[in-house]
């Protein structure tokens, strides 16, 4: 998949990572490039399989490398920018892990504008009020 411009829309292919533990525990990070809580996402390279992007962007973002089955949640068009209008064809998907970690800090990898970055990650209750940014938390209640 790769980005594609339709009509003066641009529509960019992404990945986002539900990672659970216990199945009540979501893994979450905060950046300074946004307000409220992230997940683990990123884009989809061209010819690249989502469940591939998935796995690769997890492992840059969060360094987390041996997780259980992946089950998709959900996949939708988020509009990112109206003008010029810019389109996320989002792929979410259920990622349970084995962590014991309750934090940790990583510094991301790969080749991506966020590479050298450091995320802080942490555990949310899956039923947590706090607000994600991105609309990131729009299919937590799938879980």
């Amino acid at each position: 998949m790769s980005s594609t411009q339709t009509a003066s829309v641009t529509y960019v292919p992404k990945v986002c990572a539900y990672i659970t533990r216990n199945d009540d525990e979501l893994l979450v990070f905060e950046s300074p490039e946004h307000d409220g809580l992230q997940i683990p996402k990123g884009t989809v390279d061209p010819g690249e399989d989502p469940r591939a992007a998935l796995c690769r962007e997890i492992v840059e973002e969060s360094g987390l490398s041996a997780f259980g089955p992946i089950q998709p949640v959900a996949h939708d068009v988020w509009t990112r920018y109206h003008a010029p209008p810019k389109r996320y064809v989002r792929h979410f998907y259920h990622v349970p892990v084995h962590e014991p970690r309750d934090a940790w800090t990583h510094t991301v990898t790969g080749s991506g504008e966020e590479v050298g970055l450091e995320f802080e990650f942490s555990w949310v209750d899956v039923e947590t009020d706090e607000r994600f940014a991105l609309d990131l938390d729009d299919y937590v209640s799938q879980l």
